[in-house]
Parts: structure tokens; C-alpha cells; sequence
């Protein structure tokens, strides 16, 4: 075993949360006492912190350092980090969404490819449980394009319209957007040579074209104040009042972080003051939660529900 080798090799076994004895680390990996406790400097003096007690129940274990060393993984590890990182890319979290798009983007790049293809079938045969609730990103699409952001490469991708009409766009990425529900795509269109908002839930295609761009600053500065304006801009949002035939413990459990503000009327009813969103979403959510309710604001979700009951009386009656 080549001396890289035998310091991976080491670094693995370190990884397990336990406290490995010199001499049991030694018979694992085929060399005396002294050269493990070298290859324990060479650790530390790359940035792993590898603590060592004394006495006969002492030995090595590698603990929380300062900054973040790599990592090593087994193939079952990273597959499951990946899967986890490709499902969490479908439900933005606020805080964390860039950092999980580079982390996810970084794995895929050095992923083996027998592995990246028990990433893929794992993904496509698993069901999101916020599938229900949001348009769903193709996180290969979301990979792409992150790592365009970061590498300030321009991209070319497919792109649906609100109206359907599908048009070819050819974009400098500025930054990745994850608002409420959906991932949006802050960027300077090259062709209209003005800036454009895309959801990623209807970006195809998308492939990076190797030529590179200054870096440009957002509007007004703050990406996600630019998107988050012009998307409120672009849909108004409501609260809603309604009384919800559900006891206030399963509401909020079938609303989860939509729940707002519920209070119990009595064992088997309450009111929810919902959080602001546009009228279709709040319908959306009411019409899911399988109970029977009464809306009392705002008078554009009453009109929007009725109008709504009525479109699906009539696909029911239809011969």
C-alpha cells in the first residue's frame, strides 16, 4: 500500500465516530505503532484534528476542528448524500439553497459513473411529498445552472412561457433564487440585453457554453429583493380567514409550514389565519386538506373558489 493510500485508508477508519487504539489502527493497516503516529501528524498538519488520549483505554479519534476538512466516503455514503441533496433541491430552504446547490453540483462532478446511475433510478423512483404542493425542478437542470453561476459561464437553455410558447434564451446566470415554493433564475438575457427572471420548473435543456462574463452586480444590489419585488410586482398575495371543519392539531399538521395562525373554535373545528400568497395557491391549499371549510376573506378568494366550483361541476356533468 502506497503511502497516499495508507493515510486515505487511515483518514476512513478515523471517520467512523469511535476511538480507534494505535495498535488496533496499526494491524489494520499493516504497519508498526511509529508509522501510524506519523501518518496521525500528517493528518493534523493537513487540517484534520485528530485528538489522542492516553492510558490503556486511549487511542485516536478525529473531532470538531475550525474549518472544514474533506471528507471521505464510501459508495453508500455518497450515493445517499446525493439522492439527499437531489430531493432537497425539489423543497428550497430558506438560508441553505445556494450552499446545497454548489455542495450538490460538486458531488455529481466526481461521482463515478455506476454511481451516478443509482442516483438517477434512486431519484426518478422516489416520491416527493412536496410534490403536492410545488412545481418540480429537475435537479440536473439546477446543477447545470449552478455551477454556471458560480463558474460566471454563460448558458443556453429552453424556457416555456406563462402562455406556453416555448422560446430558446441564451443568459449570463447571476444567481439562484429560492422564494416560497419555487427556485428562480436571476440573469442577463444576452439577446434582449436586459435582465430576466426565469422558474427553473420550466427550464430545459440547459447546458453551459464555455465562454465566460464579467461579473455583474444584481439590480438595486440584493438579488433576492430584485426577484422577490417583481414577483409580488407580477402576482399580487392575500391573507386569507376561513373556518377550516378539522380539529386545530391535524390542520396544522396538513399544513405544515403554510399553517400561519390556527385557533381552535372547538374539538372538531378552528380558524386559520393564513400566510400572504397569491389566490390560487391559498385555493389550492384549502381544496387539499380534505374538510369541508368557509372562506370569509378576502372577497377575490370567495369569487376565485366559486368560479372554481363551478368548472369542476360542470367537467363532472358532462356527458
Amino acid at each position: 500500500m502506497s503511502d497516499a493510500a495508507r493515510l486515505l485508508r487511515l483518514l476512513s477508519l478515523l471517520q467512523t465516530p469511535r476511538e480507534w487504539p494505535g495498535s488496533e489502527l496499526a494491524e489494520r493497516l499493516d504497519v508498526t505503532p511509529r508509522t501510524v503516529r506519523r501518518d496521525i501528524d500528517r493528518l493534523r498538519e493537513l487540517g484534520y484534528p485528530v485528538e489522542a488520549t492516553m492510558g490503556v483505554l486511549g487511542g485516536y479519534r478525529l473531532v470538531a476542528g475550525k474549518a472544514m476538512p474533506p471528507l471521505l466516503l464510501d459508495d453508500e455514503e455518497a450515493v445517499a448524500i446525493a439522492v439527499g441533496l437531489r430531493t432537497a433541491a425539489r423543497q428550497p430552504v430558506a438560508g441553505i439553497a445556494e450552499a446545497s446547490l454548489r455542495a450538490l453540483a460538486k458531488l455529481q462532478q466526481v461521482l463515478p459513473p455506476r454511481l451516478a446511475r443509482r442516483v438517477s433510478s434512486l431519484t426518478s423512483a422516489t416520491a416527493s411529498a412536496a410534490a403536492s404542493f410545488a412545481s418540480l425542478v429537475d435537479p440536473a437542470q439546477l446543477t447545470v445552472i449552478a455551477g454556471a453561476v458560480h463558474a460566471r459561464e454563460r448558458v443556453r437553455f429552453a424556457y416555456v412561457s406563462n402562455d406556453g410558447v416555448v422560446s430558446k434564451r441564451h443568459v449570463e446566470p447571476v444567481q439562484l433564487v429560492a422564494l416560497g415554493r419555487r427556485w428562480y433564475l436571476l440573469a442577463f438575457d444576452v439577446e434582449r440585453d436586459d435582465w430576466r427572471i426565469f422558474r427553473m420548473d420550466r427550464i430545459s435543456d440547459a447546458v453551459g457554453t464555455g465562454a465566460r462574463f464579467a461579473a455583474r452586480d444584481a439590480p438595486g444590489g440584493d438579488a433576492t429583493e430584485y426577484v422577490t419585488q417583481k414577483m409580488y410586482e407580477s402576482a399580487p398575495t392575500y391573507r386569507a380567514r376561513a373556518t377550516l371543519r378539522l380539529p386545530v392539531d391535524l390542520a396544522r399538521a396538513r399544513l405544515a409550514d403554510f399553517a400561519g395562525d390556527l385557533s381552535a373554535l372547538d374539538d372538531g373545528s378552528c380558524v386559520w389565519h393564513s400566510v400572504e400568497d397569491t389566490i390560487d395557491y391559498l385555493a389550492f391549499r384549502l381544496t387539499s386538506l380534505g374538510c369541508d371549510f368557509t372562506v370569509h376573506e378576502p372577497p377575490e378568494l370567495v369569487d376565485h373558489l366559486r368560479v372554481l366550483g363551478e368548472r369542476i361541476t360542470r367537467s363532472v356533468d358532462s356527458p
